[in-house]
């Protein structure tokens, strides 16, 4: 559909939030697949925390790995106030769940290159503290469209979680996730009708990213639909480009987000228009 001004009006929207800092402590560790620590943060400092949009992002803000001290900035009225030298190393992750009634916050780790994320997650115990930062804000997507896709790696599998949590009964949704091999999966439940493709790394075509062949074989619902994606940056920007040329998807309704960059730390990148 090329007449934008027949669409309905399902335009994303943006919520902000107060910027908030926090020291909280690890209250459980999980290894949940090979390749997947789930990570449950507690304390008294989740008081007020708020995490409404599926794909948002804390800042996690890690203990010094020689010295083991936590450094967290103030919030000032222009962004986090830090003290002098003292930055810590700090990622992006989705809250996977956040439970206000036991005030605990669960994150999950995709345990892949051996970065400062990783080895804390690998090595997290009961009683260590970790900083965790926002959101900042959320991207809130309607839910009624003839269907949704969602596509995304390891570090996606939060997100995709959440959406389809969100789902009412009757919704639809094609999902399109990629792991290491069948014992990465995991359980995603949703109200909603949903169709699952696993894609599995170890037995990906060397000749095309593993996502984008996947999606290339697909048989995909008519009808209007949202598209999410969430994966190494370059296959992101090439998935959005497949959907937007190929299967005629409205611009507007695809979100892809470069969560991680072959060959670069902390990146975080956005395709949209």
């Amino acid at each position: 559909m090329n007449d934008t001004t027949l669409l309905p009006d399902r335009t994303p929207q943006r919520v902000r939030h107060a910027l908030r800092f926090r020291e909280l402590e690890v209250r459980q560790v999980q290894r949940i697949t090979p390749h997947l620590v789930r990570v449950t943060l507690g304390g008294d400092a989740l008081e007020g925390f708020t995490s409404p949009g599926f794909d948002d992002h804390a800042k996690l803000f890690f203990p010094d790995e020689t010295t083991g001290a936590l450094t967290l900035p103030a919030a000032g009225p222009d962004g986090p106030v830090w003290p002098e030298g003292r930055k810590p190393t700090m990622r992006d992750y989705t809250p996977r769940r956040f439970d206000a009634a036991t005030q605990t916050l669960e994150i999950d780790f995709a345990l892949h290159r051996a970065g400062p994320a990783t080895r804390w997650a690998e090595q997290a115990t009961i009683g260590q503290r970790i900083g965790v930062g926002g959101p900042r804000g959320s991207f809130m997507v309607p839910t009624d469209f003839d269907w949704h896709l969602l596509i995304g790696d390891d570090t996606a599998l939060p997100a995709i979680s959440r959406r389809l949590a969100e789902l009412p009964k009757g919704a639809r949704a094609v999902v399109l996730a990629e792991v290491d091999s069948v014992a990465d999966h995991v359980d995603l439940p949703s109200a909603a009708d949903v169709d699952i493709t696993w894609v599995h790394r170890d037995g990906a075509d060397a000749g095309m990213p593993p996502l984008l062949a996947a999606l290339h074989a697909a048989r995909l619902p008519t009808g209007d639909f949202h598209a999410w994606i969430g994966c190494e940056s370059s296959q992101a920007k090439a998935l959005r480009a497949h959907l937007v040329d190929e299967c005629r998807a409205n611009p507007k309704w695809v979100r892809a987000s470069g969560y991680w960059r072959a060959g670069t730390a902390a990146t975080h990148d956005s395709h949209d228009d």
